[in-house]
């Protein structure tokens, strides 16, 4: 999806980092370079190559390592994407999904804001259908992903603002359609039931009423999913 932004520069890296990846046939647990030779080969400073290296670490295609012999390094090609708290296991195109997700979730302070303005009775309604059904999911992974994204397209179906909404629902689309199965293994103790506790306090801030509130669930609702952090 073109936006007409040009790219950062730490974006332009990252992109370049992922043609010489395929250019130089790098397979998983190859070295793509120490952060200080990329910064030689690319003339950007550590900051710029810092962030691309994030940038690249948040959509799966590489690894950071630290220590002696650390480094950039590839990840295998059909990774665990790890944005956030979303632990989804991809059959292709990791980078757009990763940017699917990224696009999503910036699009989700309006959604929820205009879903706390906007809701009626029948809103309401779906909503708590749709938790219940989330909280019945804890079991599995799997399962539980798909009754988030249904919940999460209830939400998105009650704004007015109908560009929003179809951006939203396009996004949470792709990504589904992409994923193949969730990833358990990935998951911590506790982790789906922290995940409900989240959308369970988003939720009820939205049957509420309450814009701030929910503004405030969503910035808990994108925190690291590990219930040990104070997210």
């Amino acid at each position: 999806m073109f936006t007409g932004v040009p790219p950062t520069r730490a974006e332009a890296l990252a992109a370049d980092i992922e043609t010489m990846i395929g250019e130089r046939g790098l397979g998983p647990g190859d070295l793509i370079g120490t952060l200080d030779d990329l910064r030689e080969l690319s003339g950007y400073g550590r900051a710029t190559i810092s962030e691309a290296a994030r940038l690249l670490s948040d959509r799966g295609t590489a690894e950071i390592r630290l220590g002696r012999g650390g480094g950039l390094f590839v990840t295998d090609p059909n990774p665990v994407v790890r944005l956030r708290h979303t632990l989804l296991t991809v059959r292709s195109q990791p980078t757009t999904v990763a940017d699917a997700i990224a696009v999503r979730e910036a699009l989700e302070p309006l959604i929820a804001a205009d879903a706390a303005r906007h809701r009626t009775k029948r809103d309401v309604a779906d909503l708590r259908r749709l938790l219940t059904a989330l909280g019945r999911a804890t079991s599995s992974t799997d399962a539980f992903m798909r009754a988030n994204w249904a919940l999460h397209e209830r939400i998105a179906e009650i704004t007015p603002n109908h560009l929003a909404r179809a951006v939203y629902l396009a996004m949470t689309r792709y990504v589904r359609e992409q994923s193949e199965h969730a990833a358990p293994a990935a998951r911590p103790a506790g982790y789906l039931e922290h995940r409900l506790a989240v959308h369970t306090e988003l939720v009820e801030a939205v049957i509420d009423a309450d814009p701030a509130r929910t503004q405030t669930a969503v910035t808990r609702h994108h925190s690291p999913g590990d219930p040990g952090t104070t997210s």
